[in-house]
């Protein structure tokens, strides 16, 4: 079987790098060339030296001509906005595209409008698939154009999809509790990720409906729920670079069921799925059992006293909240087994 062609246009941030680290052990495909513009002209091993002596490619300036002459996929990892206009270009071109920003993910350019500001190319909303395989497998099989999803919203997605669709839970006054690591920011520095700043306490920050990842979720839990949501969703930054724990808390529709029914609930909606486990009864997802995997570990808690329904999730954000998911998805879109390349077991500790 002949190598596909992909190329990677952002390689010098935190996803492109893992992008680069997940698709030069993938049997299939050969990268043929890495884009960034603010780095290009340098080795790779000089942005990143863990690439050195294993992929020595030279930075390019991104160009969609250059592109589309050499590559069938590509993976764009850019800022919200830069994407679209990259995207659409290379789409132009035929080039078929998974992208990381959030320029593709939410259905409606009014809704995008209102968190992003004036979509760049608001005709490829409907060519666009969400990159989450666990609930839209079928479609990103027949895809060309991919918005992989958000971290925050693919740790709530997974903990609380299975008992939305299945009725078991309400769809009003859910709230999304959620932790992550400070490689979520990125890797331009920034006061409030600079370790003294960071590095020995917990806090929330754009609370109140302000974190750009909120109508994500809710588009996605609606879709499951059948009907419009709107929830509460805060992050928080941790002292550690991965990982995001999340935490949904929502009120069960028959207050008689015990915890058993809700996580039968979870086995059965995640059944053969290969990179989410359900935890046994009792035990709770941590970030440091899925670091630098594609897995997701899900677990759900039941609080009868207080009538509320506790499901849990730990992932990598780079991995399975990003650069991991692109390539499951790469993977279905090709015809490849969706585990290619991802198969790595946790690194612990």
């Amino acid at each position: 079987m002949s190598r596909v062609p992909v190329a990677i246009i952002g390689a010098s941030g935190y996803t492109g790098a893992e992008l680069l680290r997940l698709l030069i052990g993938h049997p299939h495909v050969d990268v043929i060339a890495i884009y960034a513009n603010r780095a290009a002209g340098s080795s790779l091993a000089d942005v990143y030296p863990q690439f050195a002596g294993r992929f020595d490619s030279t930075i390019e300036t991104f160009d969609a001509d250059a592109v589309a002459a050499r590559a069938k996929v590509a993976f764009a990892a850019l800022p919200h906005g830069a994407s679209a206009t990259a995207v659409a270009e290379l789409r132009e071109r035929g080039v078929a595209v998974i992208d990381l920003s959030a320029d593709f993910r939410l259905d409606d350019a009014k809704v995008y409008g209102a968190w992003y500001g004036e979509h760049p190319a608001p005709a490829l909303l409907a060519d666009a698939v969400y990159g989450l395989p666990e609930f839209h497998r079928d479609e990103i099989r027949a895809a060309s154009l991919v918005a992989a999803p958000g971290c925050y919203p693919t740790s709530a997605i997974l903990a609380i999809g299975p008992l939305l669709a299945a009725g078991m839970v309400d769809s009003a006054g859910l709230i999304v509790d959620a932790k992550s690591g400070a490689s979520g920011a990125g890797r331009s520095p920034g006061q409030s990720t600079h370790l003294p700043e960071a590095g020995e306490g917990i806090r929330a920050y754009k609370v109140a409906g302000t974190h750009r990842h909120t109508p994500e979720i809710e588009q996605e839990l609606g879709k499951l729920a059948r009907r419009d949501i709107a929830l509460t969703f805060t992050p928080h930054l941790a002292p550690m670079s991965r990982g995001i724990f999340t935490c949904v808390y929502a009120t069960p529709v028959d207050p008689a069921r015990d915890a058993a029914a809700y996580r039968a609930a979870l086995v059965d909606g995640y059944a053969g799925e290969p990179f989410v486990t359900v935890l046994g009864e009792g035990r709770v997802p941590d970030t440091a059992h899925v670091r630098g995997s594609n897995r997701a570990h899900v677990a759900v808690a039941y609080d009868r006293r207080a009538g509320r329904v506790i499901a849990m999730s730990a992932i990598d954000n780079l991995v399975k909240g990003a650069a991991g998911q692109a390539v499951q998805c790469l993977n279905l879109m090709r015809g490849w087994p969706e585990t290619t390349a991802l198969d790595a077991v946790a690194l612990f500790p």
